[in-house]
């Protein structure tokens, strides 16, 4: 049985309780019909790189109200979530000044990079938009949570991988690697998406999502049943 996108999104809103819709984030081998994301594009840095957002990351806050398509110049702009999401080569994004900057401040060692997920093809257009606009469930699902949330998440699902910097590559070992993966955030999102500083993300694989959003479901009945019983035993403490 076939379950239709707006009843997933629900699904998922009722546990998890996210911060924002739950959006959808697939990648494209051909040019889809959906509109272009549209935004006029700054002056270039020296270096060269421009783009729609400050970095593709952004453009999980904007997915939240409509369903826009965005090919690789719109993510220019940061060229490790470029790396990330398959649209340059990690030879390609070691040219970035910002790449530059971030190995001079130590935020990252010159041998990190080999070891960051990252898609493997790289795609024509890259679709953003409220799971729910989507026809179909989209390659990755990506809620954005907080930690009570990321608890219920970790006893639903062991193989949970929680990630830490660049935020953004949870997208690709969602997609890549079928793994739901969950990140405490980088500071580079951080500041250019302006996440609240309670705020974690979570990529799910469109392709388990059934499996996932089940035994979600199963673990949050059984805690339900113990935080009654924890209230109940903690009257006892009560002053009278």
């Amino acid at each position: 049985m076939t379950i239709s996108t707006p009843v997933l999104s629900e699904r998922l809103t009722a546990v998890l309780a996210p911060y924002a819709p739950p959006i959808g984030i697939s990648f494209h081998s051909t040019t889809t019909e959906l509109t272009r994301f549209n935004a006029s594009k700054p002056i270039a840095t020296p270096d060269g790189r421009t783009g729609s957002v400050p970095a593709g990351c952004v453009f999980w806050m904007r997915a939240v109200d409509s369903l826009f398509a965005t090919v690789a110049s719109d993510h220019a702009n940061c060229s490790v979530g470029s790396f990330t999401h398959g649209l340059l080569s990690l030879e390609e994004a070691a040219q970035g000044d910002d790449v530059a900057t971030l190995l001079r401040s130590e935020w990252v060692a010159p041998e990190d990079f080999s070891r960051i997920a990252h898609v493997d093809q790289r795609p024509k257009e890259i679709t953003y938009g409220p799971l729910d606009h989507y026809d179909q469930v989209a390659d990755v699902v990506l809620l954005r949570i907080n930690a009570k949330a990321l608890m219920l998440v970790h006893d639903a699902w062991p193989a949970l991988r929680i990630e830490g910097k660049p935020q953004c590559h949870i997208v690709a070992l969602a997609l890549e690697s079928g793994t739901v993966a969950a990140s405490v955030g980088c500071m580079l999102s951080r500041t250019r998406t302006g996440m609240g500083p309670e705020e974690l993300t979570l990529a799910i694989p469109g392709s388990i999502l059934h499996e996932f959003l089940d035994a979600l479901e199963k673990t949050t009945k059984v805690d339900s049943t113990v935080a009654a019983y924890a209230a109940r035993d903690s009257l006892r403490f009560s002053t009278p």
